[in-house]
């Protein structure tokens, strides 16, 4: 089991750590090649930052989270921005609600995304922007693209080592050696569901994110040396990567023992505050797994839509494990703030139900 669980981790972490990185290393090229303006105005729109958020949220899996959470430790979107995405995201577990239940569940992707959007319109009300890294700067040396895309161009080992880590994450991607087992708890689907609704699971996600990866390599083959020394490995390989990369596979690691010793379905009871409260708290756990449980017991008729709203509206499977590895104090507001808007709402939703 403890092999299991290691190897599990370890899957998921150069998963996730892969999926920021690439979406990392595209949001740099972007915003150097527009000279800073492709995102320059989304600084100064906070209405345009929180519906932007909030779709990316809406996207099943993780990927759209994944974008936001960059964007937001980049300083380009705001915090009220950040939360509307964490609210909108049900994680992996929207695959299953789209398989298990799916007219129930575009409803409540749905109720999710203008929740999300209200909620983030009113933090931001009462909160600044968050700065984040300012090393998403453009230099003087990216205003010359001629001869920086053309005439400053060396294979040093830097850029041989980012294309080669693409390159194996990619075969990686494609071989399927990156996909979620079904013998450990961590980021597994129920037995089934993917294989009767093969269209709603991630494998198109992994396709996505190869052809994405093909791009990358592209840039790295073409790119000029100030953009790939600076900009691609003293920024997001040397200072993103390390940091999300070992506390993601930290955190899943811990995760998984304490999945290992707890139950918690052995918990659910009949009270529908204690199931809310439950899976509000539930939600703070930055992984997709223990919200299945919300998610088959709504499913089966054993707890009501409120405890289902609450789960989803806390928890926002991995896309927040990225936020952890950047920013502590960010991670931990943002939870909060999450699960006071999932026990509202729940409860809310609970007392207009009776």
């Amino acid at each position: 089991m403890i092999i299991g669980i290691l190897t599990e981790s370890l899957r998921t972490a150069v998963l996730v750590t892969g999926l920021v990185v690439i979406m990392m290393m595209l949001i740099e090229v972007f915003n150097v090649r527009s000279d800073g303006r492709m995102f320059s105005g989304l600084r100064n729109r906070r209405v345009g930052q929180v519906l932007l958020s909030a779709l990316l949220g809406s996207i099943p899996g993780c990927m759209g989270g994944f974008a936001s959470v960059s964007l937001y430790t980049h300083g380009l979107i705001s915090f009220g921005a950040l939360i509307a995405m964490m609210i909108a995201s049900s994680g992996d577990e929207a695959f299953v609600m789209l398989a298990m239940f799916p007219g129930r569940a575009v409803r409540i992707f749905l109720i999710l995304f203008v929740i999300a959007v209200v909620s983030g319109l009113l933090v931001d009300l009462f909160r600044s922007k968050y700065e984040g890294c300012h090393s998403m700067n453009v230099h003087d040396e990216d205003r010359e693209p001629e001869r920086e895309y053309r005439h400053s161009r060396h294979y040093g080992w830097k850029r041989i080592a980012m294309f080669s880590g693409v390159v194996v994450f990619l075969g990686a991607l494609l071989a399927g050696w990156l996909e979620g087992g079904e013998d450990v708890g961590v980021g597994s689907h129920p037995a089934g569901v993917a294989g009767r609704f093969n269209l709603l699971s991630e494998e198109w996600m992994y396709w996505l994110f190869a052809a994405l990866s093909l791009c990358v390599l592209g840039m790295l083959l073409f790119a000029g040396d100030h953009f790939v020394d600076e900009h691609l490995w003293e920024h997001i390989v040397c200072h993103h990567l390390p940091g999300i990369f070992l506390w993601t596979f930290g955190t899943i690691i811990a995760l998984g023992l304490l999945m290992c010793r707890f139950d918690m379905a052995s918990w659910i009871s009949d009270n529908t505050i204690l199931m809310i409260l439950l899976a509000a708290a539930v939600g703070i756990i930055p992984e997709s797994g223990p919200h299945l449980v919300f998610v088959s017991l709504y499913a089966a008729g054993v707890v009501p839509l409120p405890v289902l709203l609450a789960s989803c509206i806390s928890q926002d499977g991995h896309a927040s494990l990225p936020l952890l590895a950047e920013s502590r104090g960010s991670f931990l507001k943002a939870k909060l703030i999450n699960v006071a808007v999932a026990l509202f709402m729940g409860i809310g939703a609970m007392l207009i139900g009776n």
